[in-house]
């Protein structure tokens, strides 16, 4: 029997429509139904991702999304007994992620998503699904910034909420200038025109950026990742679905799912995931 959220339709409904005039969060665009799924309810599911995150989690127009945080967050609902075509996917930018599951917004985030305890304070996790590791992106022709330490006087960019670069300012270079910016695409654009000479944050995602159509050749990862950043599914403090979801992902990684779903993602890139700790990772207790 399918599992349900302890978040109704209409907590979820009374919501949306208080946060539709200002919510930084948007909807995916129609691509969800009402038609029957499993179970003949026909609920929806709503997970945020990214909408900006080549490789893990894009979406361009009313396309369907792509990347590997997607065919996570599918194989799980699926796990849970949803459909795709009961997915409604949401986007959640780093800024929001706990405000969206704090009011409702979404039931599941799968967002690169580091699981810290400053966090755990307003949400809940299930995973980690993904171990990265922040690094550094570069121009091609970058020979001076081989590392954090090296970014003194530097200017270096990140998102808005995320933790990467503050991490750096505090433990490798109190010189550096922190820019932030509302997504990575804006990043990019600045690390290209000069304005900023790098960007940082988990490695796969700056694979991901470093090998769009429009990117290659132009930029490069330093390759020398310096944390492990644990990717959990965010989910609301009093959510119930956090052993179903642990399960799920030990599920995908033993059929062959999860590595056939991450080498599709950064194909081309030359990334390779640590298999060491993405297989030896211990998943979040859910007591």
């Amino acid at each position: 029997m399918r599992k349900k959220f302890l978040t109704t339709t209409a907590l979820a409904a009374s919501a949306l429509l208080a946060l539709s005039a200002c919510s930084p969060s948007e909807s995916g665009g129609g691509d969800a139904t009402n038609g029957d799924g499993e179970g003949g309810s026909g609920e929806k599911v709503r997970i945020g991702i990214k909408f900006d995150q080549p490789g893990l989690g894009f979406r361009e127009g009313s396309n369907a999304p792509t990347g590997f945080d997607v065919e996570v967050a599918k194989f799980v609902a699926g796990e849970l007994g949803y459909t795709e075509e009961n997915i409604e996917w949401i986007q959640t930018p780093s800024a929001n992620r706990e405000n969206a599951l704090e009011n409702g917004e979404v039931d599941m985030i799968f967002a690169t998503y580091s699981i810290t305890d400053a966090r755990k304070e307003r949400v809940g996790f299930a995973g980690p699904y993904f171990v990265a590791g922040q690094d550094l992106l570069v121009r091609a022709d970058d020979t001076e910034i081989t590392g954090p330490d090296a970014l003194d006087g530097k200017n270096l960019c990140s998102v808005t909420g995320s933790t990467s670069a503050q991490k750096i300012k505090d433990e490798y270079a109190e010189g550096v200038n922190l820019v932030e910016q509302g997504g990575y695409a804006e990043c990019v654009n600045y690390l290209e025109s000069g304005q900023v000479d790098a960007v940082t944050t988990d490695d796969i995602i700056l694979a991901g950026l470093a090998a769009t159509s429009t990117n290659q050749g132009k930029f490069k990862v330093v390759g020398s990742p310096f944390t492990e950043e644990r990717y959990g599914v965010g989910i609301s403090k009093d959510s119930d679905q956090c052993q179903a979801i642990n399960d799920a992902i030990g599920k995908m990684k033993e059929d062959g799912a999860w590595e056939e779903a991450l080498t599709t993602a950064t194909e081309g890139t030359g990334y390779t995931a640590n298999e060491e700790l993405n297989t030896d990772t211990e998943m979040e207790s859910c007591s």
